[in-house]
C-alpha cells in the first residue's frame, strides 16, 4: 500500500528550504505514527535512516515485535527530479510511503512468518475471516494420519453431531487436527440412517505411527 501527500511552500509558510524540509519531515512521522498507534496502540517504535531511489531523506519505521525489531514501512521526502517528471510546481514538496500489509497483518494477527501469507495450505487460510481478527494458530509440519469412523445413528432427529467431535477430542486431546463427516447413508427400506466421520490426526512436535493411531 502505497500514500503520498504534496505541500504547497504556501502551506508551510515558508520559502527556506531548511524549514520547509523539516516541517514536511516532521508531519510525514506524526501521520505514520499516528497510523501505528491506531493500528496497535502503544507498541515500541524507531525511525531509521536509510537510502530508497526516489526519495530523500529516506527513514524505515520499525517496530519492536517478538523479541526483535521488524521493518514496517519505508518512507521519505519525494525527490525534486521526480517532483519535477510528475508535473509539480518548483514551489511544492511532498512525502511517499509505502507499507507492508503483510507485516501489519503480522503484527495484528500474531502470525510469526511473512512466507505463511503466500502458503495455500488450508490450515493457514481457513483461520481468518474477512471483518475479523484472530489470532493465528501454530500448524503442523509433520504429515496428517486419517483414519474413517463410521457407525449407525439410533435417532437421527435428536442425534448432535456436536457430541461426537466432542468425544474424539476428549480422547484424542491436541492430536486431533480436525474431523469431518464425509458420508452419510439413508437405508430407506429400514429407515436407518449411518454417518461417517474423518478424524484427522497430527502431531506439532514428529510424525504419527499408524499403530498408535489406530490405538486411539
Amino acid at each position: 500500500m502505497e500514500a503520498v501527500r504534496i505541500f504547497s511552500y504556501e502551506q508551510i509558510g515558508s520559502t527556506q528550504e531548511d524549514v520547509v524540509l523539516a516541517t514536511v519531515v516532521d508531519d510525514l512521522k506524526k501521520t505514520l505514527e499516528s497510523l501505528f498507534r491506531t493500528f496497535f496502540g502503544d507498541v515500541p517504535i524507531r525511525w531509521v535512516p536509510a537510502y530508497f531511489p526516489f526519495t530523500n531523506p529516506s527513514f524505515e519505521l520499525e517496530m519492536y515485535f517478538q523479541d526483535h525489531w521488524v521493518e514496517m514501512l519505508g518512507c521519505g521526502i519525494i525527490q525534486n527530479e521526480i517532483m519535477r517528471n510528475s508535473g509539480r510546481k518548483e514551489t511544492e514538496i511532498g512525502w511517499a510511503a509505502g507499507l507492508g500489509i503483510e507485516r501489519f497483518a503480522m503484527k495484528l494477527f500474531d502470525i510469526p512468518d511473512v512466507r505463511l501469507f503466500w502458503s495455500t495450505d488450508e490450515r493457514f487460510i481457513q483461520q481468518f475471516e474477512p471483518g475479523k481478527i484472530t489470532q493465528f494458530k501454530p500448524f503442523s509440519k509433520y504429515p496428517a494420519c486419517t483414519k474413517d469412523v463410521s457407525m449407525w445413528i439410533p435417532d437421527i432427529n435428536t442425534f448432535e453431531e456436536n457430541d461426537i467431535y466432542e468425544i474424539v477430542r476428549n480422547i484424542g486431546g491436541d492430536l486431533i487436527e480436525k474431523v469431518e463427516c464425509v458420508d452419510h447413508y439413508h437405508d430407506k427400506k429400514r429407515n436407518r440412517h449411518s454417518k461417517c466421520y474423518r478424524i484427522h490426526y497430527r502431531s506439532l512436535e514428529r510424525t504419527l505411527t499408524n499403530e498408535e493411531v489406530n490405538y486411539i
